[in-house]
């Protein structure tokens, strides 16, 4: 039995624990993350690949969560060209769509105001004579919008930061599962199924859709959130379909879809649906496909003719607030459940975004240093190159 001591350890590998571990390791703390599979193996590999602000969240009046997101866009930009970069979105817009185009518009205006008015932010209306260039179904078409977003690697992206982590001092440990938690004078003991032992000060619980059961290990007992897991599925596609990106309403029932090149083939989500089961065992359903398919058909019927093979499915859960309505109205923002028994804490983290991850993480590691006092800092995660 190996036993260690750090400042901080962080259970869970997805881009909110590698997040963590990063910034807490870039502010000078030990720091030990642990695993129960590899890095990014569940709902951080399973993403829709975006960086971006998040356009349809406007319409839900979460202009803070769109600024914030846009400039953790912009550092992204910055630290791993190599794995973040933009790409063209078209919006096109339908008699049948459920906005027009002067709303579009003007979500498009405030978009860029958000992102400060740089070159990247510009957006423009596609004339009509050059809609027939991007393939996509002109029937009853009234206006096609074009704007930039981001797009990377969702699992490199992780482990890239989880790299930048392990170069400040932070140690990983894959592979390895929680047993339990148990608060002493000094902090936690924390078992690991090998047998190995951690005593930390903080405990910090990124386990995504497993919170809460990471939670129930826990001594004494943390609070938990009510949560909703929400699955979200993928479908990548064997052909091309073009090397920009199209963001369209499914015609089922006007939910966002995006359409994405990916490693050279089309990648096609998301969907949204209430999961109960376990999330190690997530898959795509056939409705789901079908939903994805129907909406992919509705735009490019051209595409369709020409035979669909799918040649990767991918489901993933994410964490959401408890609600007994729709899911694409409940709130995307990061939630912390945070609690102090004499020299040990706890925090865990429910929700969040990819793209915000850095700046999420910047509000763990407040919560540590309001606990443990302040470190010599090592870095700033704003301006680390992620290699």
């Amino acid at each position: 039995m190996k036993q260690e001591r750090v400042d901080v350890a962080v259970i869970g590998g997805g881009i909110q624990g590698a997040g963590v571990v990063q910034a807490a390791a870039a502010a000078g703390y030990s720091v030990v993350l642990v695993e129960k599979n590899g890095l990014a193996s569940a709902t951080s590999s399973k993403s829709s690949k975006l960086i971006h602000g998040g356009l349809r969240y406007l319409q839900q009046g979460r202009v803070r969560m769109v600024r914030e997101a846009l400039k953790d866009r912009q550092v992204l930009l910055r630290v791993a060209p190599h794995l973040v970069r933009l790409n063209d979105f078209y919006i096109p817009i339908y008699r049948h769509s459920h906005y027009r185009p002067w709303q579009i518009r003007s979500g498009l205006l405030l978009y860029a105001l958000l992102a400060g008015i740089r070159r990247d932010a510009v957006f423009s209306q596609v004339p009509r004579q050059a809609w027939s260039a991007l393939a996509i179904e002109t029937q009853g078409l009234q206006a096609v919008f074009r704007y930039s977003d981001g797009q990377t690697d969702d699992q490199l992206l992780t482990q890239a930061v989880a790299r930048s982590a392990v170069l400040l001092g932070a140690r990983l440990r894959e592979h390895t599962c929680v047993l339990s938690a148990i608060a002493d004078r000094e902090g936690y003991v924390v078992h690991l199924g090998s047998g190995d032992v951690i005593h930390s000060r903080v405990v910090v619980n990124a386990a995504g859709p497993w919170v809460n059961q990471v939670a129930d290990t826990i001594q004494p007992p943390p609070e938990q959130l009510d949560i909703s897991l929400v699955q979200g599925s993928h479908l990548v596609l064997e052909r091309q379909l073009s090397r920009q990106c199209f963001y369209v309403e499914s015609p089922d029932d006007g939910r966002a879809i995006f359409i994405l090149p990916w490693r050279n083939k089309t990648l096609l989500g998301t969907t949204e649906r209430i999961f109960t089961g376990d999330p190690a065992r997530v898959i795509v359903s056939e409705d789901e496909e079908d939903y994805l398919l129907r909406t992919l058909a509705h735009y490019f019927p051209a595409y369709v003719r020409g035979g669909v093979s799918v040649c990767e499915r991918m489901a993933g859960v994410r964490v959401l607030p408890a609600s007994t309505g729709a899911t694409f109205a409940v709130s995307r923002e990061m939630r912390l459940v945070q609690s102090w028994v004499g020299q040990a804490g706890y925090i865990g983290i429910y929700g969040g975004k990819l793209t915000g991850y850095r700046s999420q993480a910047a509000k763990v590691v407040a919560l540590i240093k309001a606990h443990l006092g302040e470190r010599v800092a090592r870095a700033d995660t704003a301006t680390l190159s992620l290699t």
